[in-house]
């Protein structure tokens, strides 16, 4: 796919930006304020300008920041991993249907305090800082304007998005790695895919290695430099490059180097082996779950 000017301007300014976050963790040696989802939320709502993403502004800040708080505090009571993921969870899509939003990166805010144990402030207060920035950077640019307001979650959908995480959570503990049950920018594409009316099996495939090949691109720049501020500033183009030749706009993708930043050593060398079966389990899903719900379209009007 070619670039406009305005495209490698805009990728410029987004990488920038998230460089800069890295650079303030570096500084002050907190990796608590390194926040992968801000990468793809930056790449979606500065970049790709996502018309879902940022028709209303103001729940740009809301709903991640909203997220993190659940999750922090979730991470605080006494219950088991996969029981952690899946009521922050339940809890996520309670709040975007309170929200009426849709916003697919707050899942990803929701998990992170989860899956990196954090236990300071810092953590929320980077939140609220990075999505408040992002927030003015969309009213600034200003193309959320005309776009309609989206429609709240149907109760199907969160059904449905519950029960899946929910078998993916079980078979993940079943088989002795509950830590798998929460990845989230793959949890992030499967929110937002479940509710396309058609996924094709060709995407599908597009979209697992794109996220497989992410988080592999992340964990391997890291064991090689081993320093948060230039996997960041040699990963991301990497993943931008992995992202053209696959043809595909995916945000989601580029939070995997920061996430490989911030993992647990547990979770840091699985997590490509970890981002490929989840992509598959969960985009797999959808893809059979579409191409039944066609067959039965076509059963009913055959009848």
């Amino acid at each position: 796919m070619s670039l406009t000017k305005r495209e490698l301007g805009n990728y410029l300014i987004g990488f920038t930006f998230v460089l800069l976050m890295v650079t303030a963790a570096s500084w002050l040696n907190d990796d608590e304020l390194i926040l992968p989802e801000i990468a793809a939320l930056t790449t979606g709502m500065w970049i790709y300008q996502n018309q879902t993403w940022i028709r209303q502004p103001i729940k740009i800040f809301l709903a991640p920041s909203g997220t993190a708080i659940i999750g922090f505090l979730v991470n605080k009571i006494a219950i088991n991993y996969p029981e952690k993921v899946l009521v922050t969870l339940i809890l996520i899509l309670v709040l975007l249907r309170v929200l009426h939003s849709t916003l697919a990166p707050a899942f990803a805010t929701g998990l992170l305090p989860i899956i990196i144990n954090a236990t300071h402030w810092s953590f929320i207060l980077a939140i609220f800082l990075f999505t408040a920035l992002l927030m003015i950077g969309v009213l600034i640019q200003g193309h959320y304007k005309g776009l309609p307001v989206g429609q709240p979650l149907r109760f199907s959908h969160m059904l449905g998005f519950s029960l899946t995480a929910l078998a993916w959570a079980i078979t993940v503990w079943a088989c002795g790695y509950p830590q798998m049950a929460g990845i989230p920018p793959v949890l992030v594409v499967f929110f937002e895919v479940s509710q396309m009316p058609n996924y094709t099996l060709k995407t599908a495939i597009k979209h697992v290695i794109a996220l497989g090949g992410a988080a592999t691109i992340g964990v391997l720049v890291h064991l090689l430099l081993a320093s948060w501020l230039l996997t960041t500033l040699i990963s991301l183009p990497v993943v931008f490059v992995l992202l053209q030749l696959l043809r595909i706009k995916l945000p989601a993708a580029y939070a995997f180097p920061l996430l490989a930043l911030v993992l647990p050593t547990s979770m840091f060398y699985r997590l490509p082996l970890s981002a490929f079966l989840a992509a598959t389990f969960f985009l797999g899903s959808t893809v059979i779950y579409r191409q039944l719900q066609t067959r039965l379209q076509v059963t009913a009007e055959h009848n």
